[in-house]
């Protein structure tokens, strides 16, 4: 289940939303990133590190989105790292006395029951303006920026030439904004975190989403170009021309339209709000 993409840098993905999950060798062990999602697949993943013969040293979370901040007791005990706003994300849910029953009621329905959650959500903050992660293995640079959600960091595997972005540059999903409030503006912080992926953008030979696959160099701009154009669509109130919805989208991705048009909705209301509309 496990795909090389580049030296020591393996993805094993799942099947329900093609979530990568991306391990990294070091010298003394693993580094695993954004582990999911079902119980069955992080069994056959834990399995699949145990044939490596090296324990795992590490985790991180992306962002604090429910499918990005499960482990499994299979996956051992090691220290699991986040940015800080991700990790008082996850400590502020699990405060409340219902949070599992409100992760459950976020989850697909079809793998609601086997989502495993006693290890949901608990991440260590690293401090502000840590700038990679602390582990014995490759340097694994963190870039935080605010696109998506609160928290969110794509991380650059220096030596190995490969990103890992989040929930962001996927060929299935479009870019997905954070929710509206009366004090931020999703489509300017999602801007904000392509600029910074742009930054690293040459140094990538290989970028992983969230979701989907993996990008190869030549693909890494075109994916940025991409999702920005999306987003210019929406701030401009603009039908965007994007292959992953409408009658282009990947079968069995049909839905992601919805998501579309729900944005397209909450960026117009935002509009008339602040006596700009469309």
């Amino acid at each position: 289940m496990l795909t090389q993409v580049a030296e020591g840098v393996l993805v094993h993905q799942s099947e329900l939303l093609l979530n990568n999950t991306v391990v990294v060798q070091g010298r003394a062990g693993m580094l695993v990133i954004d582990a999911g999602i079902t119980g069955e697949e992080m069994a056959c993943l834990a399995n699949d590190l145990r044939e490596l013969g090296q324990p795992v040293v590490a985790g991180f979370s992306t962002h604090p989105d429910w499918d990005h901040v499960l482990w499994d007791a299979a996956l051992g005990d090691a220290p699991r790292y986040g940015t800080a706003r991700c990790a008082a994300l996850m400590r502020d849910l699990r405060l409340n006395g219902d949070w599992k029953a409100r992760v459950v009621g976020g989850l697909p329905p079809e793998i609601a029951e086997d989502t495993p959650l006693d290890l949901f959500g608990l991440i260590t903050g690293l401090p502000a303006g840590t700038a990679q992660i602390p582990w014995a293995g490759p340097e694994v640079r963190i870039i935080e920026h605010p696109a998506h959600s609160p928290g969110h960091a794509a991380l650059v595997i220096v030596e190995r030439g490969v990103v890992v972005a989040g929930d962001m540059l996927s060929d299935v999903f479009v870019p997905m904004l954070d929710d509206f409030t009366s004090t931020n503006d999703p489509v300017k912080e999602y801007l904000v975190g392509l600029r910074m992926l742009e930054r690293v953008a040459d140094e990538a030979d290989a970028v992983i989403p969230g979701h989907g696959s993996i990008g190869r160099a030549g693909q890494v701009r075109a994916r940025i170009e991409l999702d920005r154009a999306y987003v210019h669509a929406l701030r401009d109130s603009r039908e965007p021309s994007d292959p992953r919805i409408g009658p282009a989208a990947k079968p069995g991705w049909e839905w992601v339209s919805d998501i579309h048009a729900g944005q397209a909705q909450s960026v117009a209301r935002r509009s008339e709000r602040d006596g700009h509309p469309g």
